[in-house]
């Protein structure tokens, strides 16, 4: 019974301990052991039965066989007995949380000091479960369902990736067809105008807006009027949506018409077309359903096909996201020159894009990969750029651009248009046995194309004569005309005789990504995946921000419209929302998050960034204000005099956060605490206040044990009259907590860290203070450890960093080793830049020009190790907390490489962990994908997005580390994983953006690092294609990125009015669900929010082999069945209805019933109605 862990913390007799709970306690004990034993009996009696049960032996049989039917059968029924089994835990779990809550208080927990120097927190007066039933087990060892053709992973790894010249398709083949190809059936071919627009690249987005883009739009509404046979596509939402702001009501009539005859495709619909390896699903997901929305009110419409032309290599969650938005097709174009090439040879460019996990096609969505080096008009019309860039008749003789390969494109004639048309359908033909189907998809454009009448003229009139010249001879079997993508997909599905996005007869399955990509020889833009982690970062607190803002927000409305009191709420902060949706949106663009736009843009995109998040805070201190109130009558809203404050503030958008501090005095503080995961939560909170005596007390005025440390500004210097005070608190789920602080001492409370400072030799003085016991090591020291409940961790004395993890229920210690190294660039011509890592051969080891000082504090809570060195200050802390926070270290670095040139800062852990030369990465925060280091392949390739988390495993144990921003990573050598933490690079790499990455800021990196252990008998699934984190490797993963707000009440408020925590959940998600939103919709009127929401749910797949702990907090899961309706405490779910991803299609009526059904790794959208 090893997935059913009744989990008891409180054994152990607390100071203090009150008689109710000691009766408490014994009932439990009681209750458990009961369970146990009726379990264990009914197993016995079980077996026994099915020994002697004459009945089932076979007459007759063979020996062996009957015994092994029987041994099936045993197992089934154990299976069955361990179900029911489940299912009585499960009731008991729930009387003994009814008794728990009625019986205790909050927990004071107070720590002692013993004998051989360690602190010790004593276990909780409460229980904690984890019970995980066995089929939500099964997932991970997946085995269903038959494999795809085509897995990415076994692609890359059979590959030659020989780089041949192909002639005049360079990185491909020549191509041939016979006479008679056509014969059965012509070749239909659609010509597909577009013009693809960054929301900022080399120009901000309003300067790309008021230079280009809003001319590109305007031309398109007259010359689409021109001629019905005319087509234009679309992409970008958000710059579609500020043109919309600006032409009057005949225009967007005119607008409406041609998105309705088929003239004006909008194609994927989202805010932007978002880089595909940095981005997080929260924000993906968000910027879909922001330019979907918007689509839907305005124009009435609904995308039906993805177009993604630019991002710099393509991951299957967006594949997963279009489909679950309900779109039929899309199309991908930036893949390896190799891969491309090796699926024009096997006629595999467009196949079904299937998801890893998927056994049955339900993920299935039909994708075409543009087979050539770009998007632009020379690499579309066929294998020969030479002659496709005749066609591009904007570069005709005279203007601006010409064509590289020297012969310009010449007018269209009755002269001369035979000539021209036979040429142009040579290369039509020639890219046509490429791919399964008669249907040919021709893209006509590049970068703000159309952006004059005049190349609409040249474009339109001079291709109409080719088609109109193509279409009257019968004898060369081909149909030409404009098209727009989803006419190029409808008229595929109608020859290959299948509903549109159904599998066409003989078309490959495909499963795995596209990364890394490389366009030609080994330029890898692997290293974009690191560029500007300053940014990459606050991308990550927006994201935070943005999901707590909105969930607090939509339950403050709903509360507030209970109580009658909606018209006190400012209700208009719903625009402040919607700015921060729409800026978090638009830094998903392939050119912003990613890091490589120019300079001033980089800064426009900061400021924006910034604005939102200032905006969010005051969302969140407004909802928190209405929420935290004893008595809502009394709530008033004076945006001149905010009820709360933030917790930290940011002086401009390339600086740290600055935390606010907490001035104490006669009369008590208040700080209210948020915690924005769907989870309960045990933590550290830690605030900074203006007096190192300071008393902490409970919401109910119980004191509570804190600990007290001084505040750090460098690291031999403590800021005056500046210290940090840590509580553990425990919070409700998606709820609000209260602390009130005092001045004043409680000897038995109060805990002072203690701190020494290894100063190697280094003349320097160290600050002091006489409520901190100090100590400083002036030179030679050994190696030494901290530790708590779980696991003691061992430090280098030198360089005081990481060097092995201790689990404290094992002998052995593991290796986890922690070095800073040094990657260079190349010395030829080609050199890293921002989107390419280059590098000059293995990364050499950082050699600082100072040994580091390293200061070491310890305390009943927390203990740290920090070491300084001149370009990283490396923070190592372990909490001394039960449940997740104490199960993983937390690590930050922060770094500053302003004064490098041509170099690249990165930290490498080596392990003794058996990985075999594969490793895991992320898509996206989403799921994982299994790597394989290709030695073939130069080291540059080796590299892959982390948004959120990197594993090395072997049948032993498993080391992930999480991380809150994205980075890139690799695994070179068995047992390492490597992580570049920032670059500065003096040139531009020939991308176009014409820059080197030379606007470093200090950054600060976070994660966390997890080592978990196999259980016996668990084997590890097979990692080939799928992988799942455990249950605790999630949880580590959103408390990383969604941390405690803590938010103290201004200091003016007299009389305090009476807070009380807010809990709103009557229910706990199980514990494999991930809330990720409650996004109030807008009302007719945009400026008000409706009564109705949508809630995003994920359920997510994990591995159950890792060796459970207890959470810290009653973990269960549930089959993937919630119950909606008792979700909410104090709110009734009025209206539920389930609705594709971005709300635009209902999937079933409105009802009543609110129990909904997930499957693993499924993302669900419900519409619905908080009352």
């Amino acid at each position: 019974m090893r997935y059913l862990c009744f989990l008891y913390l409180g054994q152990e007799k607390t100071q203090g301990s009150v008689e109710a709970s000691m009766k408490l306690k014994k009932q439990v004990t009681v209750c458990g052991a009961a369970v146990f034993c009726v379990a264990v009996f009914s197993l016995y009696l079980m077996l026994d039965r099915v020994q002697h049960d004459p009945a089932r032996h076979q007459s007759g049989g063979n020996f062996p066989r009957s015994q092994i039917s029987v041994l099936q059968n045993r197992i089934q029924q154990l299976e069955q007995l361990l179900e029911e089994n489940h299912e009585i835990i499960s009731h008991i779990k729930e009387s003994v949380l009814e008794l728990t809550a009625n019986a205790e208080g909050p927990p004071a927990l107070l720590p002692y000091y013993t004998a051989n120097g360690s602190w010790v927190v004593p276990p909780e007066p409460r229980p904690s479960f984890f019970s995980v039933s066995p089929q939500d087990c099964q997932f991970a060892l997946g085995g269903r369902g038959q494999k795809p053709e085509l897995q990415m992973l076994t692609v890359s790894e059979e590959l030659p990736f020989d780089n041949v010249d192909g002639g005049v398709w360079k990185q491909g083949f020549d191509i041939s067809y016979g006479p008679h190809d056509w014969d059965a059936e012509d070749l239909q071919v659609f010509v597909v105008p577009h013009s693809h627009n960054d929301p900022g690249w080399i120009k901000t987005f309003d300067k790309y807006y008021s230079e280009q883009t809003q001319h590109i739009l305007n031309s398109m509404v007259s010359k689409l009027q021109e001629d019905p046979r005319r087509r234009f596509l679309w992409a970008e939402v958000s710059f579609f949506a500020k043109w919309w702001d600006n032409i009057n009501a005949q225009k967007r009539a005119a607008v409406r018409r041609l998105v309705g005859n088929g003239q004006l495709e909008i194609v994927t619909g989202g805010w932007v077309m978002p880089d595909e390896a940095n981005s997080h699903y929260f924000a993906l997901i968000d910027q879909l359903i922001e330019g979907h929305q918007w689509l839907e009110k305005n124009l009435g419409a609904a995308p039906r096909s993805g177009w993604a032309v630019d991002p710099f290599g393509h991951s299957p969650t967006m594949a997963y996201l279009l489909r679950r938005a309900n779109l039929t097709s899309m199309l991908i174009q930036r893949v390896h020159y190799a891969i491309k090439k090796h699926f024009a040879t096997t006629h595999s460019l467009e196949f079904m894009w299937r998801q890893t996990w998927d056994s049955d096609s339900t993920t299935d969505i039909f994708c075409h990969m543009m087979p050539f080096y770009s998007y632009d008009v020379p690499h579309t019309c066929g294998p020969d750029p030479k002659i496709c860039c005749q066609f591009d008749f904007k570069r005709l003789p005279g203007g601006r651009i010409n064509c590289p390969w020297k012969v310009p494109p010449r007018a269209i004639t009755e002269a001369n248009v035979a000539e021209r048309a036979a040429l142009l359908l040579d290369q039509y033909r020639k890219k046509s046995r490429l791919f399964r189907s008669n249907v040919l998809l021709v893209p006509l454009g590049d970068d703000f194309r159309y952006d004059k009448p005049q190349e609409w003229d040249a474009q339109f009139f001079n291709y109409q004569r080719l088609f109109d010249f193509l279409n009257s001879k019968p004898d060369l079997h081909v149909q030409a005309q404009f098209g727009t993508l989803s006419d190029y997909f409808d008229a595929l599905y109608k020859r290959t005789g299948v509903e549109p996005g159904a599998q066409p007869p003989g078309f490959p399955v495909l499963s795995g990504d596209f990364f890394s990509y490389a366009d030609r020889e080994d330029h890898y833009w692997t290293g974009y995946y690191t560029s500007r982690p300053f940014y990459k970062s606050l991308d990550r607190v927006l994201e935070a921000h943005l999901r707590g803002a909105e969930i607090l927000y939509s339950l403050a409305v709903a509360h507030a419209r209970r109580a009658g009191l909606a018209s006190q709420y400012p209700l208009s902060n719903l625009a402040l929302l919607t700015e921060a949706r729409r800026t978090l949106g638009l830094f998903q663009h392939h050119d912003a998050i990613t890091g490589t736009a120019k300079e001033a843009v980089v800064a426009d995109y900061g400021v924006r960034l910034l604005r939102s998040l200032v905006g969010l805070k005051q969302v969140i201190i407004n909802a928190a204000h209405y929420l935290v109130l004893g008595d809502k009558e009394t709530y008033h809203f004076d945006p001149a005099a905010p009820f709360l404050q933030t917790d930290d503030s940011r002086l401009n958008h390339d600086a740290l956060p600055e935390r606010a501090v907490v001035q104490l005095d006669a009369s008590p503080r208040y700080v209210v605490l948020f915690n924005p995961l769907e989870h309960e939560r045990l933590s550290v909170a830690s605030l900074l206040v203006s007096s190192p005596h300071v008393r902490v007390f409970s919401e109910e005025g119980q004191p509570l044990a804190v600990q007290v440390s001084a505040h750090w500004s460098s690291a031999t210097e403590m800021v005056p009259d500046v210290y940090q005070v840590s509580v553990p608190v425990r919070l409700p789920a998606l709820g609000l907590g209260v602390l009130q602080l005092q001045l004043g001492l409680d000897g038995h409370r109060t805990l002072p860290s203690s701190t020494r400072v290894h100063l190697h030799g280094r003349r320097l003085a160290v600050s002091r203070h006489e409520a901190f016991p100090l100590r400083v090591v002036d030179s030679g020291a050994g190696d030494f450890a901290i530790s708590n409940r779980y696991m003691k961790v061992w430090f280098s004395g030198l360089s005081g960093l990481l060097k092995s993890i201790r689990r404290v229920d094992e002998e052995q210690e593991q290796r986890v080793d922690m070095e800073f190294l040094v990657y260079g660039t190349r010395t030829s011509k080609d050199k890293s830049g921002a989107y390419l890592f280059l590098p000059d051969g293995e990364a050499q080891p950082y050699v600082p020009k100072d040994p580091p000082v390293l200061r070491v504090t310890e305390g009943p809570f927390f203990s740290e190790v920090a070491a300084y060195y001149e370009h990283v200050h490396q923070v190592v802390r372990l909490y001394n907390l039960p449940g997740v926070e104490g199960l993983s270290l937390e690590l930050s670095s922060l770094v500053d490489i302003r004064d490098y040139v041509n170099k690249e800062l990165a930290v490498r852990l080596r392990t003794d962990i058996g990985s075999q030369g594969t490793f895991f990465t992320d898509l996206n925060g989403f799921q994982v994908q299994p790597r394989r280091y290709l030695k073939k392949l130069p080291l540059q390739a080796n590299f892959y997005p982390m948004p959120v988390m990197a594993y090395l495993q072997d049948a032993r144990s498993r080391l992930t580390l999480h991380t809150a921003q994205a980075l890139g990573v690799s695994s070179l050598r068995d047992g390492q994983l490597e992580v570049i933490l920032d670059r500065r690079l003096m040139q531009d790499d020939n991308r176009g953006l014409g820059q080197g990455l030379k606007d470093n800021k200090r950054t600060c990196n976070r994660f966390r690092l997890l080592l978990e252990r196999r259980t016996l008998g668990s084997e590890v699934p097979d990692g080939h294609s799928s992988s799942y984190p455990s249950l605790l490797s999630h949880l580590t993963s959103v408390s990383l990125n969604a941390p405690v707000l803590a938010l103290p009440v201004a200091k003016r408020q007299r009389p305090a009015p009476s807070l009380r925590s807010f809990h709103p959940l009557a229910a706990s998600l199980p514990c494999d669900f991930h809330l990720l939103n409650l996004r109030t919709l807008h009302a007719e009127d945009d400026a008000l929010p409706s009564a109705e929401a949508a809630l995003i749910l994920h359920r997510k797949g994990f591995d159950c082999g890792l060796e459970a702990k207890n959470l810290g907090f009653n973990c269960t899961t549930s089959q993937g069945k919630v119950a909606l309706g008792s979700l909410f405490h104090g709110l009734d779910v009025g209206f539920l209805q389930p609705t594709s991803l971005t709300l635009l299609y209902p999937l079933a009526a409105p009802s009543n019933g609110t129990d909904v059904y997930l499957e693993p790794m499924e993302v669900a959208t419900f519409r619905l109605r908080l009352g």
